[in-house]
């Protein structure tokens, strides 16, 4: 078991120093404090087991973003063809009215 600074932690899997915090406060990472030079530094102690709950547990940035991409890629592909079929009708108004 080796210790860490929650900065170096938050680094180590991209995570903001605020949701390291979070889970110090909450539980989920064990961690210690140590006063050097009169003020108090948090270190979070890394443990084999417990780091490959937390890494399943940590949803990845890649994960979020490819999801949330497909999801607006299908809506933009669904608006893409409401405009086309629009589109279409429009020409054809158009052009009837050329005729005449």
């Amino acid at each position: 078991m080796k210790k860490i600074t929650m900065k170096d932690y938050a680094l180590k899997h991209k995570l903001s120093l605020f949701n390291v915090m979070k889970m110090v406060k909450s539980g989920k990472l064990e961690s210690t404090t140590i006063e050097k030079n009169g003020k108090e530094h948090i270190y979070i102690v890394v443990d084999d087991a417990v780091e490959k709950e937390i890494e399943k547990s940590i949803v990845s940035s890649d994960e979020k973003n490819l999801s949330a991409l497909n999801k607006e890629m299908r809506l933009l592909k669904l608006e893409l063809a409401k405009l086309q079929e629009e589109m279409l009708k429009l020409k054809r108004i158009v052009n009837n009215k050329e005729i005449r």
